[in-house]
């Protein structure tokens, strides 16, 4: 077989092994629950929701990926803002109640981080949680996130196979200066965007504001006009004709993932990397990310121009580029078998994994050593479903509703469309939107976007 077969195979036996399982989603959704009936013994957050974010939210999670929760405090239908002292305040409250209801194990409270947060685990399995507050901005850069599988079904898959590589070679960790997961993520839509013919358009194309700005008002109405927008956008790129498909298989795009960030230590010295417009931009014409004060840039499509990597170090980022050089000789050696391939690209521990999976017997191949593959449980839609129905738990009322199409994408009306959407396995071309019109009246904010660069 060559080169790219095999790989092919070690790949799609890596995917069998870390996706994760219906039980391992019920597994954190009882886990959410719990967590939920601390939140509610505590006064001061009467009235607040429990939401997922996160990988979990966006199906971006493996069998033992962590969990982040943030609990939304309560403002009638506005989004909430909270100062981080009142946050530090009720994580503190939130602290208290973990312990005396006991059931999880090294509490950390972290009061001085950027963004304020929890840390514990849970028992049985051992799931890492992170909680933190009013972190709207998290839930939607996971939708999107979200919404982006359902356009390419390889995309999911990379992002999960770099990820579990980018930890056995111990790049994926931003406390000691390399990637954390989120910008890992952001890479995988940055490769997908230049290779050719592209497979992902710039997220402009998808959004063309900045949504973290944009998160103000009504929630309802705010998230339903960015939710309805990007519909509207994916639906339009994915049924273009014009479009040259992209019909590269799963291992060569990981190889041609790894052969684009080769170089990444000398090209960050001058560019960064720009999901939002899909190109890599100079870093000396572009005024917001100066002065330069980071060793690589990568800039968060969603809250522009926030850099995702601002963590990177210097001599991490020379970790990070040997990793992608290294990894990419191995991978095209031609003298490469299943088993090095396995040790290249995953931690010792999914090695031992995949190495013992009953389904890696000789009677798992068809003919020319075609790998038969199991059906993967489809649970993409179960976290967003999970967390529709926290938010539809809100005590508060919610503005009235009535059924009405969707208004054009560019289009800001006084009445503003509100939808859930619900997209289908990565992959599918159809989108499941249940949708409804939030009338407001004239003595309500009518929502428009702060910025559309």
């Amino acid at each position: 077989m060559s080169t790219f077969n095999v790989l092919e195979i070690v790949l799609k036996d890596i995917l069998l092994v870390i996706n994760p399982s219906r039980e391992d989603w019920a597994i954190r959704n009882q886990l959410i629950a719990d967590f939920r009936t601390a939140v509610d013994s505590v006064e001061s957050l009467r009235g607040a929701t429990v939401e997922p974010f996160g990988s979990f939210l966006s199906n971006l999670y493996t069998q033992w990926g962590d969990l982040d929760i943030s609990i939304e405090l309560p403002n009638g239908a506005y989004i909430s803002s909270a100062g981080k002292r009142h946050k530090q305040t009720l994580l503190g409250h939130v602290l208290n109640a973990l312990r005396s209801k006991g059931g999880w194990r090294k509490l950390q409270f972290i009061p001085n981080a950027r963004v304020p947060i929890i840390k514990f685990e849970s028992y049985h399995p051992n799931i890492s949680c992170d909680v933190s507050i009013n972190n709207l901005k998290g839930q939607m850069k996971s939708k999107f996130l979200f919404w982006i599988s359902g356009i390419d079904g390889r995309f999911r898959d990379l992002v999960l196979l770099v990820k579990e590589w980018a930890r056995a070679h111990d790049i994926n960790n931003s406390k000691t200066g390399t990637l954390n997961s989120y910008s890992l993520s952001l890479l995988v839509v940055f490769h997908l965007q230049t290779c050719r013919p592209a497979i992902l358009p710039p997220l402009k194309e998808i959004y063309p504001g900045n949504v973290a700005d944009d998160l103000i008002g009504v929630r309802a109405v705010v998230e339903g006009q960015i939710e309805e927008t990007s519909a509207a956008n994916i639906n339009r790129f994915k049924r273009d004709r014009s479009r040259a498909p992209n019909r590269s298989s799963l291992s060569e795009l990981f190889i041609s993932f790894l052969a684009k960030f080769v170089d990444i230590t000398s090209r960050a010295s001058e560019q960064g990397i720009c999901p939002y417009t899909g190109q890599w931009v100079d870093i000396d014409s572009n005024m917001r990310w100066m002065p330069r004060t980071y060793e690589l840039f990568v800039e968060d499509p969603f809250e522009q121009p926030e850099n995702t990597a601002r963590g990177v170090r210097s001599r991490q980022l020379q970790r990070i580029s040997e990793a992608f050089q290294t990894t990419h000789q191995r991978l095209t050696s031609a003298n490469q078998d299943q088993h090095s391939l396995i040790d290249t690209l995953v931690r010792p521990q999914i090695a031992q994994f995949i190495r013992r999976a009953p389904s890696r017997n000789s009677s798992a191949y068809g003919r020319n050593n075609s790998r038969t593959y199991p059906s993967v449980p489809n649970v993409a839609n179960s976290p967003l479903q999970f967390q529709n129905d926290f938010q539809n738990r809100r005590p508060q009322s919610r503005p009235n509703t009535t059924s009405q199409r969707s208004a054009p994408v560019q289009a800001r009306p006084n009445s503003v469309t509100m939808q859930r959407s619900m997209y289908t396995r990565p992959g599918s071309s159809t989108v499941q939107r249940s949708v409804q019109q939030a009338t407001q009246s004239q003595s309500q904010r009518v929502w428009r976007p702060r910025s559309d660069r």
